[in-house]
């Protein structure tokens, strides 16, 4: 009789971002040539330092430059592509 297998993983596997994109990818090229952190000093005056803590301004800023870039309009679709393409 057919039984289905348990599957166990025993196995890990560590893999670095940096390895898996290509050296040539455009949006490292970017990142190589402009410095972003003038972002965080725009925004400043619109964060309070007491308050919770809110989402970094630069990687929010990054996300909706990589919408611009592709022509994602959606920031539900840019999420869900930014997930699935972490580069």
């Amino acid at each position: 009789m057919l039984k289905p297998r348990e599957f166990t993983q025993n196995e890990y596997e560590f893999v670095s971002i940096d390895d898996m994109v290509p050296s040539d990818h455009l949006l490292r090229k970017i990142d190589k040539y402009i410095d972003f952190s003038f972002i965080i000093e725009k925004v400043r005056p619109y964060y309070s330092e007491e308050k919770g803590r809110p989402s970094d301004p630069l990687i929010l800023f990054k996300m909706m430059f990589i919408g611009y870039l592709y022509g994602i309009r959606s920031e539900r679709k840019l999420e869900q592509e930014i997930r699935m393409n972490m580069a």
